[in-house]
């Protein structure tokens, strides 16, 4: 366990930390996130954790009497490991105290976070459920963009990025994914060949697996567990880089607005 006064960490970044501890309390300051939270959670009062896993957006931290809490950070929600005994600042709603006198907090200005409790025996929620494949897992093919896609008119770009085809691709990586493919974020998804999904396919799976190497598993809490900034961002070949000479061609980056999401592309790379 790293002896630190305190440090952001990244939805990963908890297990660490957690992992082995037992819950001794769980102060709840505020419910009102964006679902109400359950006074059930007290249920995990005493329990070990036993592992710490990541579903999407969503960190499940597993228990050994079979339940599970569920966190979400929505748009403005931060984790942070610190003592116990430090006094919370605004918008610090809820803490999980371990037994090493260490606590887990939720900070969420816009609350829109959540805080639930899945008690052993009850099904997954919806909410996790309707969730498609890990986009590191073998569940998570060219057959299956292929088979979803067919006589879809939604921008490719939006398709991956619908958390019902596969989770964990953000709007930067789906920028990434489509350059390393070669596809134009615009084409309608059903009009995307077979061959080109697989190019597809293995893109994503190399710009997260790169991402995850650097620091962080998104980008957008992509913190490592000394409280530094990632470097992913570094590396970035299109995302944010409007009016910039290709990497590879040099024809200027151009913007765009795709579902309400930056887009940026390679005219001449991307078709």
């Amino acid at each position: 366990m790293p002896e630190l006064p305190e440090v952001e960490v990244s939805r990963l970044g908890v297990a660490p930390f957690l992992e082995g501890q037992v819950i001794r309390n769980i102060i709840v300051r505020d419910r009102r996130l964006r679902w109400p939270v359950p006074e059930s959670l007290a249920d995990a009062i005493g329990q070990q954790v036993t592992a710490v896993n990541r579903r999407a957006k969503y960190l499940l931290i597993e228990l050994a009497g079979g339940g599970r809490i569920i966190l979400h950070l929505g748009m403005s929600g931060k984790l942070r490991v610190l003592d116990a005994n430090v006094a919370p600042v605004k918008h610090d709603h809820i803490d999980i105290v371990l037994d090493n006198g260490k606590c887990l907090r939720l900070n969420d200005p816009r609350r829109f976070g959540a805080c639930l409790w899945q008690a052993p025996g009850e099904p997954v929620p919806q909410l996790l459920a309707h969730l498609g494949p890990e986009p590191l897992t073998t569940d998570f093919d060219a057959e299956r963009l292929v088979t979803l896609s067919r006589n879809k008119q939604v921008a490719i770009k939006n398709f991956i990025m619908d958390n019902a085809v596969v989770v964990g691709v953000g709007n930067i990586y789906a920028n990434e994914a489509l350059f390393m493919a070669g596809i134009d974020p615009r084409r309608k998804a059903g009009k995307v060949s077979a061959k080109r999904y697989a190019l597809l396919t293995i893109a994503i799976k190399e710009v997260l697996a790169k991402a995850i190497q650097q620091g962080g598993t998104t980008l957008k809490d992509f913190t490592q567990t000394d409280g530094n900034p990632g470097y992913f961002k570094q590396s970035l070949n299109v995302y944010g880089r409007s009016g910039e000479p290709c990497l590879i061609c040099e024809t200027p980056i151009k913007s765009l607005t795709i579902g309400q999401r930056n887009t940026f592309y390679c005219p001449q790379c991307q078709r």
